[in-house]
């Protein structure tokens, strides 16, 4: 082999190991870091490192141990794909399985039979049984309110019901849908949703787009409920007050608009109302939401398709359009969220928790002045996707994993 035909090959090499390096470097964490002198909590490659944040600290927050010492509790092992968890005011939970079913699992561990009257429910993909909530009044009317995906003559949609938990708890009664989303699509995906209700008793409904290209655009649009969050009575009425009441062509129960798919919200100690949204590949959001603002979905979007191709027409900041608080690249998966408000836990008061499915964690975040300062990650070494977190009575937090055998967590100070 001739010296200058090994110079060449050493030379490719060096040029092949130099193009690799930039492109692992392009691909890391560094360039999105904060430049705080502080590791994230993330450190993994972001998806579209070229994207920059819009302001300090609005992805890779500082990593921020608490070093709280808890144990996990496993009340339940016998569920099914579990979407949501109540707490009930005497402790037991209220649990929703994305099959179509409801159970209670008492406090001390035993797992009910299926109750009675849940009406049918698209199964498939991320359709089924999706979110519960009980009654502000429910310690006297028993009521309690459930999303799910609703087979429809003419596809499917996200509708919300209402009904009575019947005395011994095995049925409901007076079963009501209060809210069919429209219009009717055939799919399995993007369904929403979370419900929370508010201190003056309105209930918000967020909901997805159907996740479909074609379907993108009724995110911006007033005549869809897609991409939305509505805000409806407890009978499904649109309340005079909503921000597009009596606008030409506006369905009467938006509240927000501009979102992808929103499986989380919680409402803060301030009667604030928080969503955390589905991104592509990046772009999970953290959204502070407001009476009728945009948030942009799909114009303003970080991340990029599943394929690796920028998302077609979408920007990371547009004038008009509301930034979000904070996002994730790559994706959380979030599902589930609750401010921590309990004694149980002094050091997580404040503390806004999230569910995490793909990274299968619970996402602990410190919020000041409405901005993350701190992020932690819990319970990855459990390896389950994370579905629902919520505070219970008892000011311990009970988690639910979405696997096809599913458990239900009880997280308690360590004794």
């Amino acid at each position: 082999m001739s010296s200058t035909y090994s110079r060449t090959l050493v030379l490719l090499a060096a040029a092949a190991a130099l193009a690799i390096g930039s492109y692992f470097v392009r691909g890391s964490a560094a360039d999105n870091a904060p430049a705080r002198g502080c590791k994230p909590a993330d450190t993994s490659w972001a998806n579209a490192p070229e994207q920059k944040p819009a302001f300090p600290g609005q992805t890779r927050a500082c990593e921020e141990k608490l070093n709280v010492a808890f144990d996990v509790v496993v009340l339940s092992r016998e569920l099914e794909h579990p979407w949501a968890v109540e707490p009930l005011p005497d402790g037991d939970l209220l649990v929703t399985e994305r099959p179509g079913r409801m159970r209670i699992v008492t406090a001390d561990g035993k797992t009910g039979a299926p109750i009675q009257g849940v009406p049918a429910v698209v199964a498939k993909g991320q359709g089924g049984l999706l979110d519960v909530a009980l009654s502000p009044g429910f310690a006297s009317d028993r009521t309690i309110f459930w999303s799910y995906s609703e087979p429809r003559e003419d596809g499917n949609g996200t509708s919300v019901a209402r009904a009575v938990l019947a005395q011994d708890r095995s049925r409901l009664e007076d079963v009501r849908v209060i809210l069919r989303t429209r219009p009717s699509y055939s799919n399995n995906l993007h369904f929403g949703s979370r419900l929370v209700f508010a201190a003056d008793g309105t209930l918000f409904v967020t909901l997805g787009e159907r996740s479909e290209k074609r379907m993108r655009p009724q995110a911006q649009e007033l005549g869809s409920h897609y991409g939305k969050i509505l805000r409806i009575t407890a009978d499904g009425a649109a309340p005079p007050d909503n921000p597009f009441v009596g606008q030409a062509g506006a369905l009467p129960e938006i509240w927000s608009l501009g979102h992808r798919n929103i499986q989380s919200a919680a409402i803060d100690s301030r009667g604030r109302l928080w969503e955390i949204e589905h991104g592509t590949r990046g772009g999970d959001e953290l959204n502070l939401v407001e009476k009728g603002k945009n948030y942009g979905w799909p114009l303003v979007a970080y991340g990029e398709e599943y394929v690796g191709f920028a998302i077609d027409g979408a920007e990371t900041d547009r004038p008009g359009y509301e930034r979000p608080v904070y996002y994730w690249d790559p994706v959380i998966a979030p599902s589930g969220a609750e401010f921590y408000s309990g004694d149980a836990f002094p050091q997580w008061r404040g503390s806004l928790f999230i569910g995490g499915l793909k990274t299968s964690r619970l996402v602990r975040l410190t919020l000041q002045n409405d901005r993350v300062t701190g992020e932690e990650y819990l319970l990855g070494e459990r390896r389950q996707r994370i579905r629902d977190v919520r505070q219970g009575g008892d000011g311990l937090l009970y988690v639910v994993t979405d696997e096809p055998e599913g458990q239900l967590w009880k997280l308690a100070p360590r004794s």
